[in-house]
């Protein structure tokens, strides 16, 4: 079988799981508890299936119009995917191609590496320091590229607009991707600065604010010619790479921006009532800024805290990994499942 000589051999990314059976609390994905806004429903409710037979715009334009008037930028100044995730590995395919190392750090979002294992690019990870916080002078140095979340994945800490632009400014000859695909948890956007540096290049997702992680839809804001190179190569791709009533309930999400701030904020409010509920427990955690927790216990080893949730039909996420191999990853459900949670976890604390 020496056809298999040529195969492009890479180990996959590992998605949380899935579960099947009712009755799950499912705190593993990130996943928003919250419907779509009722806008959403409402296009899904009046929509011409017949129109589905005609190939969509190309140039997504219902959603380019509506981003940018809602990030207060120039429609070329968008680019839009099909999830952050496309969105992503398009920038890893468009802008990644020297033979210096694209740099990211070891305790960050694990597409990062599989990206540059497909498309063949050098990497190196920077250690987070012992609050996993991003060290600013290790990415001052020669690379092919610089990315990061921000909030970062999965610990949830936020990284200050200063120290993100002062990588910016060290690295005039790199595009510096800043994935903020958690950002509306409570942190300051990096969508400013884009007018300011043109080697920046922020990616957003509708998959955890915005409740719409099954529509598929991601986007970067960047100067208009970072984002022309990024068209260039998807439409030598493919050309129609968003479905129509993606675009179009996309652009309703965006307008309302009510029903955002209240969703957004009954996590946050959750999220904070959790902190406090984990820390009367014995857990610890970095300060989160997103929809989810990273923490670790004082006396109970994680793995055994995730096995024992698991038996009680409540999931969260776990990975046998250096440095993090005692820590679980709890996304914010609502009042409720975190309620459950946490009655949970006093049973598995006090059994020890």
């Amino acid at each position: 079988m020496n056809w298999e000589n040529n195969v492009r051999r890479v180990v996959p990314y590992t998605p949380g799981e899935q579960p099947k059976d009712s009755g799950i609390s499912k705190l593993n994905t990130n996943e928003n508890p919250y419907p779509p806004s009722p806008a959403v429903k409402s296009v899904l409710d009046s929509y011409d299936d017949a129109k589905m037979r005609l190939y969509p715009d190309t140039n997504s334009t219902v959603l380019v119009d509506a981003l940018a008037k809602r990030y207060n930028v120039n429609p070329s100044q968008i680019f839009v995917g099909v999830g952050s995730d496309d969105v992503i590995s398009m920038a890893f395919l468009t802008f990644f191609n020297s033979e210096k190392p694209v740099l990211f750090p070891d305790v960050t979002y694990s597409f990062y590496d599989v990206w540059a294992d497909v498309y063949r690019i050098p990497y190196e990870t920077k250690a987070l320091d012992d609050n996993f916080r991003i060290r600013a002078e290790d990415y001052i140095c020669e690379n092919g590229g610089i990315i990061f979340p921000n909030p970062n994945a999965p610990t949830g800490v936020f990284e200050s607009l200063d120290m993100i632009e002062e990588i910016i400014k060290a690295n005039p000859d790199s595009v510096v991707i800043i994935d903020e695909a958690y950002i509306d948890f409570g942190g300051e956007s990096c969508i400013p600065l884009v007018d300011k540096y043109e080697n920046l290049l922020v990616v957003q997702t509708f998959s955890k604010s915005r409740s719409m992680a099954g529509m598929r839809i991601g986007f970067a804001v960047g100067n208009e010619k970072l984002i022309k190179y990024m068209n260039d190569v998807k439409f030598s791709i493919n050309s129609y790479t968003m479905n129509p009533l993606s675009q179009i309930c996309g652009a309703e999400a965006v307008n309302d921006e009510e029903y955002f701030r209240e969703t957004t904020g009954r996590i946050i409010e959750t999220r904070e009532y959790t902190k406090k509920k984990l820390t009367e427990l014995g857990f610890t955690y970095p300060d989160s800024m997103s929809n989810f927790i990273f923490a670790s216990h004082n006396s109970v080893d994680a793995v055994v805290i995730f096995e024992e949730l698991k038996k009680r039909k409540i999931f969260v996420r776990y990975w046998n990994k250096p440095r993090i191999n005692n820590h679980l990853r709890i996304t914010i459900g609502t009042r409720e499942e975190m309620d459950k949670l946490i009655t949970a976890l006093e049973e598995i604390v006090k059994k020890g």
